[in-house]
């Protein structure tokens, strides 16, 4: 006696169901192409950075305007101020008056963004805020003496 074989050589069960093979590469599949629909709505619904428009100079510093907040940060080295906006935009330089002595500002464009830094011969310390205006955010820059 053979055993379980039948007759025309069947087996009671099945060797090599296909099955469970063709379900695991559907739902692979599946998550595959959520994935990238989902890395692609994500990549067209991005904004793009935030865009400075002008540089206004003011008795106490700068006014800089921008299509929308950026993400800004701010060191003071040894009493020179620099502020680094991940944003893009226009190089620019210029001086102001602090208090009885001037001070030099330039806006450099890096591969960060926007690089914006107060030099003077006395050290300098800043104060910023900013607000929303008429759909775009000022950025108030107070530079003054230590």
């Amino acid at each position: 006696m053979r055993g379980t074989d039948s007759e025309n050589d069947r087996h009671s069960t099945a060797a090599n169901d296909p099955l469970p093979r063709l379900r695991r590469r559907f739902f692979g599949s599946l998550v595959l192409l959520g994935l990238l629909f989902g890395s692609f709505l994500g990549h067209v619904f991005r904004p793009g950075p935030a865009e400075l428009l002008r540089i206004e100079p003011v008795a106490s510093g700068l006014q800089l305007w921008f299509n929308r907040e950026p993400e800004l940060y701010s060191q003071d080295v040894e009493g020179a101020v620099g502020m680094l906006f991940q944003s893009k935009g226009s190089a620019d330089a210029g001086r102001i008056e602090v208090g009885s002595t001037s001070a030099g500002w330039r806006v450099q464009t890096t591969e960060k963004g926007l690089l914006l830094h107060f030099v003077a011969t006395r050290p300098l310390v800043a104060a910023w805020s900013g607000e929303k205006i008429d759909g775009e955010w000022r950025l108030l820059v107070e530079v003054k003496p230590r």
